[in-house]
């Protein structure tokens, strides 16, 4: 098996959010899968392979962390499609069936990709007993993200608060089926970017996402909603960092961003 790491949400190698991708034939069983994902250890690993023409998609997709399957990646799903594009293996817009219904990734100039995927339903909700003390910090306000993400959405009152987070990852495990995605208003509106995140997902075996492109299928409509606009571009504030841009079309979010490929090898057990 060929597998690639690819850089997502990014034009630059050793930043934003890794992903191994793997184009197959087929899928193999369950238990390969996740052991290939184990042994590549970044945050989610892409398994693709591709569907006779004329149906709803073009390619199955399928995303798995170090210790689970997930019903939602955006980074690996980026990943996958700038891998399909730059190997020549599919041209023009791709359509990937997935556990989350058919998602799409459309080519765009200068080697960016928007990926169209469902809009996260946000329902506010109570904060849990210990949120504040696992975070280190006052939530403003609690969402749920419904089950295609599966993340407590809290914002907190800056963007210094959200960089100077060290929670207690072991309290947050217990808070929610996924993870937590905190969040703030940019410092400065007039900069390049319109709000900050960072991403806690110790429950499926990833203390901190670097680049999370499902976390902004919530983020996307919050702050389109507080700010009034539904194009913004969100920072978040990993070590790594990355980038993304973000367009609100009711049901749908738009998610851009670039991709590099950093190792092209073999796999050979």
């Amino acid at each position: 098996m060929r597998i690639r790491i690819v850089d997502a949400f990014t034009d630059r190698p050793f930043t934003g959010n890794p992903a191994g991708v793997l184009l197959l034939d087929d899928f193999p069983d369950d238990d390969r899968l996740q052991r290939i994902a184990r042994e590549v250890n970044h945050a989610e690993t892409a398994f693709a392979h591709r569907l006779p023409e004329g149906g709803d998609a073009d390619w199955a997709l399928r995303w798995f962390t170090p210790v689970t399957e997930v019903a939602m990646c955006g980074h690996a799903t980026l990943a996958t499609a700038h891998v399909l594009r730059t190997t020549g293996v599919h041209e023009g817009p791709v359509r990937f069936a997935t556990r989350s219904g058919v998602v799409a990734a459309l080519p765009g100039d200068e080697g960016m990709i928007t990926l169209d995927f469902p809009t996260a339903p946000l329902t506010p909700v109570a904060a849990p007993p210990g949120l504040t003390g696992a975070l280190g910090a006052e939530p403003l306000t609690v969402l749920d993200t419904g089950p295609g993400v599966g993340d407590l959405l809290v914002e907190v009152v800056d963007e210094r608060t959200v960089r100077a987070l060290a929670p207690d990852l072991r309290a947050l495990a217990v808070l929610s089926d996924r993870g937590v995605i905190v969040t703030a208003a940019a410092q400065d509106p007039s900069g390049d970017h319109d709000f900050v995140s960072r991403c806690f997902f110790p429950k499926v075996g990833i203390d901190e996402d670097p680049v999370t492109g499902s976390a902004h299928t919530a983020l996307a409509p919050y702050w389109s909603q507080r700010l009034r606009r539904p194009v913004l571009t969100g920072v978040q504030l990993s070590a790594r960092t990355g980038r993304v841009r973000t367009e609100v079309r009711g049901d749908r979010t738009l998610l851009g961003g670039h991709a590099v490929t950093v190792i092209d090898g073999e796999l050979l057990a």
